[in-house]
C-alpha cells in the first residue's frame, strides 16, 4: 500500500508540472478524486482487510486525499489568476479611443412640460392629484355647473361609455373630487395633471385625446389678483420673464367671471408675426373666478370662500414652446421626431 501511495504521489507532482491550463487541472481532479480515481482505488478492497489493515487503509487514503486536494486547489488558484491577468491584459481599455455610440431614450416633450409645470406649481405650494380617467355624469358635469341641457354634454364632443359613464372632457373633476373630501373645508392649493377626451376630428391642431393641467386655490379671500399674480409666473416660467399677460372676458360655466388668458408673442415682442397671427398675443389657457354654485355643491359655503381655477392644455404649451406644428407627432412615437428632446435643458 505504501509503494502504491508513493506511485501516487510521484505521479501527482508529474501530472502538476504538466498542467496548462484550468480544464486540464481540473481533469486531474477527476482522475485522484473522481468516483474512479487513483485514490478511491486505493480502498476498493477494503470489505477483505482486518481492523487494523482498515484503519490503516483509511488513515493513508484521507492523508493521500487532503494532499492532493490542496495541492490541486493550489495549482487550479494560480491558473486562475495567471488567467485573470492576461485577461485584463488583452481587455485594456484604451481611454483615447471614441467612445461607443449608444442609443438611449429621452424624456417626451410632453412629460418634460407637465414635469416643469408640477414642478413649478408644487413649489408654489400646490399639491399634484390626479383621478379617474373614467367618470361619472356627476362630477365630470353637474357639479361643475354644467345642467344636463347644457351643450358640451352633445354626444359629438363627449365619449359616453353609458348615459352615467363617460371619458372625462377635463380634469376639473379631479378638483370636484377634492372639494367633496374635504370634510373640514381646509383650503385647497392643488393642479391635477391627467389626460382628456373629447369627440374631435384628429388634424395638425386638434385630438381625439390630450393632456390638461388644471389648478385649483379655494380659501377665504381669494382674488382675481391671486390669480393674475399665479398666472404671471407661470407665464414669466414658461415662455420667458420679459413676457406679458392679457386677460379677455370669455365663459367657462365653472367659474364667474371667466377669462381667456394671452402671453405677449415670445417670437415677434408682440409687433406680429406668423406665430402671433399678427396680433402680438398668444391664448395659453382658461381660466376665472371658481363659480358660486360649483363651491356650493361641493360643500364650500360661497359666502365665505372663493377660490379660483385655470387650465392648459400640455400639448399646446409644448407646440409653441418648441415650434411643433402638429399635435399629431406627439403619438406617431418616431424615434427620429423623440430624440430632439433628449436633452432640451433650459430652453425657452
Amino acid at each position: 500500500m505504501k509503494e502504491e501511495i508513493a506511485k501516487i504521489r510521484e505521479e501527482l507532482q508529474k501530472d502538476l508540472q504538466e498542467v496548462q491550463n484550468v480544464h486540464e487541472a481540473n481533469d486531474l481532479r477527476v482522475k485522484y478524486l473522481g468516483k474512479k480515481g487513483l485514490i478511491t482505488d486505493l480502498t476498493k478492497d477494503m470489505g477483505s482487510k482486518s481492523i487494523e489493515e482498515k484503519k490503516e487503509l483509511g488513515k493513508a487514503s484521507n492523508d493521500l486525499k487532503n494532499e492532493v486536494t490542496e495541492a490541486i486547489n493550489q495549482v487550479l488558484k494560480d491558473l486562475e489568476e495567471k488567467e485573470l491577468e492576461e485577461r485584463l491584459k488583452k481587455d485594456k481599455i484604451d481611454p483615447t479611443l471614441p467612445a461607443t455610440n449608444i442609443p438611449v431614450g429621452g424624456i417626451h416633450p410632453l412629460t418634460k412640460i407637465t414635469e416643469e409645470v408640477e414642478e413649478l406649481f408644487v413649489s408654489m405650494g400646490y399639491d399634484v392629484v390626479s383621478g379617474p380617467e373614467v367618470e361619472d355624469d356627476l362630477h365630470n358635469f353637474q357639479l361643475l355647473n354644467v345642467p344636463k341641457n347644457h351643450p358640451a354634454r352633445d354626444a359629438q364632443d363627449t365619449f359616453y361609455i353609458t348615459e352615467e359613464l363617460l371619458l372625462r372632457s377635463q380634469t376639473s373633476p379631479v378638483q370636484a373630487r377634492t372639494m367633496l373630501k374635504m370634510e373640514d373645508k381646509s383650503p385647497i392649493r392643488i393642479i391635477c395633471p391627467g389626460k382628456v377626451y373629447r369627440r374631435d376630428d384628429d388634424d395638425a391642431t386638434h385630438s381625439h385625446q390630450f393632456n390638461q393641467i388644471e389648478g385649483l386655490v379655494v380659501g377665504e379671500n381669494i382674488s382675481l389678483a391671486d390669480l393674475k399674480g399665479t398666472l404671471e409666473v407661470f407665464a414669466k416660467k414658461m415662455f420667458g420673464e420679459d413676457r406679458n399677460v392679457r386677460f379677455r372676458p370669455s365663459f367657462f360655466p365653472f367659474t364667474e367671471p371667466s377669462y381667456e388668458v394671452d402671453v405677449s408673442c415670445f417670437k415677434c415682442g408682440g409687433k406680429g408675426c406668423n406665430i402671433c397671427k399678427g396680433t402680438g398675443w398668444i391664448e395659453i389657457l382658461g381660466s376665472g373666478m371658481v363659480h358660486p354654485n360649483v363651491l356650493r355643491d361641493c360643500g364650500y359655503d360661497p359666502n365665505k370662500y372663493t377660490g379660483f381655477a385655470f387650465g392648459l392644455g400640455i400639448e399646446r404649451v409644448a407646440m409653441l414652446r418648441y415650434g411643433i406644428t402638429d399635435i399629431r407627432d406627439f403619438y406617431t412615437n418616431d424615434l427620429r421626431f423623440l430624440k430632439n428632446y433628449n436633452r432640451m435643458e433650459g430652453d425657452k
